[in-house]
């Protein structure tokens, strides 16, 4: 019957059109970005530019983002509501076509990407920093993708940054490009911890910002995603960072690694004053059990080292040392 009525056909969230539209949205707000958002965002720390240049790294050699296979696709853009303005690009892209991640539906609304909170902490923090007449780096350990280290880079702070997960890795790299800071940015292939070697991490396949050396914290939100372990190189922090540097912000979001971490971070930590970092690390209870550590231990060490207020904020743990007169 060439005259009878035919339903049409839904429209596919991956047909040509729509991948079409999501490359051209992408490319419109990075143009966008590139173009704008850096003249009106000077960067306060001009002559911190060639700081990476002088250190030389004997435990660990940095990540060699130029000779890194290219991830694809890629799908990145500016981030909303932030001082300093910067691009992150995503490892997780949600279900597709079904449910993509939020940040795709952002991009489709001409939408920039969601403020992530931990990049306004940070930018806040360095800019009180920065009014202050102090220098340093910042230490973000489990950088996942970067919304921490780029809203320290785009102010110009310099940034050693720890990140094991290789899907991640890869998206650092697009960011280290995007924003123009492969002068600012030191990047290791390694989870920090306690000692040099090796150990197990449980990358969470669609949710690699929730990948974890604990099997049980890396599926405590997630149940039902796939659990893939790999094995990863651990590097204490005091390993890496020379004594001579100073650390502004040390932040730490591993899972319920933090103990670790922590611990070999002691040289750093045992730091007096204002010569020690301000510290981030995430407080969560349950992560930290499964991780075979608590809140408890935790706070005792950084007591240990000087480290006596400590106030939480969500699921962080902000601490401080103060200048004894």
């Amino acid at each position: 019957m060439p005259n009878a009525w035919k339903r049409d056909k839904p429209t596919r969230l991956l047909s040509p059109k729509f991948l079409f539209l999501l490359f051209s949205s992408t490319l419109i707000l990075i143009f966008i970005f590139l173009s704008s958002s850096r003249p009106s965002s000077p960067n306060p720390n001009p002559n911190y530019f060639a700081l990476n240049n002088r250190l030389s790294f004997h435990a660990i050699s940095p990540f060699d983002c130029f000779n890194s296979p290219q991830a694809h696709p890629v799908i990145a853009s500016t981030v909303e509501g932030v001082r300093y303005p910067f691009l992150f690009s995503l490892s997780d892209f949600g279900t597709l076509p079904d449910k993509p991640h939020k940040n795709i539906v952002r991009i489709l609304k001409g939408k920039p990407f969601r403020k992530p909170d931990i990049s306004v902490t940070v930018q806040d923090i360095l800019e009180k920093a920065n009014t202050e007449g102090r220098d340093g780096f910042f230490v973000d350990v489990g950088a996942n993708v970067g919304m921490a280290t780029f809203a320290a880079s785009a102010m110009g702070f310099p940034v050693l940054a720890f990140e094991p997960i290789f899907e991640n890795l890869q998206k650092i790299c697009e960011g280290i490009f995007f924003n123009r800071v492969t002068n600012l940015v030191t990047l290791f292939e390694a989870a920090a911890s306690d000692r040099l070697g090796n150990v197990t991490v449980h990358k969470l396949v669609g949710r690699l910002d929730n990948s974890a050396i604990s099997a049980t914290g890396a599926k405590l939100a997630f149940k039902s995603n796939e659990e893939v372990a790999i094995q990863v190189r651990t590097v204490p922090l005091d390993e890496v960072i020379p004594e001579s540097e100073r650390v502004l912000l040390l932040k730490i979001d591993v899972q319920g690694w933090e103990y670790h971490v922590l611990k070999g971070a002691t040289k750093l930590l045992s730091r007096k004053g204002s010569q020690a970092p301000y510290l981030i690390y995430e407080e969560d209870e349950r992560l930290l059990e499964a991780s075979n550590s608590t809140s408890k231990e935790i706070r005792d060490f950084l007591s240990s080292v000087g480290y006596n207020d400590c106030t939480k904020h969500g699921t962080d743990a902000h601490c401080t040392k103060k200048d004894v007169r």
